[in-house]
């Protein structure tokens, strides 16, 4: 599926909240009501809060309900730089998204068509639309970067 116009706005957006990781993957997420307005935004804060579940998508999705005021978030879109892990392709399922749009494929931990299809598994009760591959290279770039600087580091100690 081709990404609209809305799509790519989408993940500009959530490559500034990618920008705005400091001490983990750069990931940024969006959620987007069914008029186009976020409703939720977040980057991964899983060192900075030192929680497991701290994924940009799991955050972006917690305040976009809260927001709403309810865990359905039935018409909105989540936008995501990097493919969602499985933890956050099911988060999106359950809340009842309607479309998932993410940049950068994940071949080691993808759940949205490269590794696992947990979006699009016919057992699932909801499946959204799944739009890959939107501004893949500068979500990617934005990923191998931090890796590399971070694998660099690590071999200094």
């Amino acid at each position: 599926m081709q990404p609209s116009a809305a799509d790519v706005a989408a993940m500009r957006l959530a490559l500034e909240q990618a920008r705005s990781c400091r001490q983990d993957i750069p990931v940024g997420a969006v959620v987007l009501d069914a008029e186009g307005e976020v409703i939720g935004c977040a980057g991964n804060e899983r060192e900075a809060l030192q929680d497991p579940t701290a994924h940009a998508e799991v955050l972006a999705l917690r305040r976009a309900a809260e927001r709403l005021g309810s865990w359905r978030l039935t018409g909105c879109t989540l936008a995501v730089t990097l493919e969602p892990c499985p933890m956050c392709a099911g988060a999106a399922a359950l809340a009842r998204v309607d479309r998932v749009v993410f940049g950068a494929w994940n071949v080691e931990y993808g759940a949205g068509g490269s590794r696992w299809d947990i979006l699009r598994d016919r057992r699932m009760a909801h499946r959204p639309e799944v739009v890959g591959g939107v501004l893949e290279q500068e979500c990617g770039t934005l990923v191998r970067e931090f890796l590399a600087s971070h694998r660099d580091s690590a071999r200094e100690i």
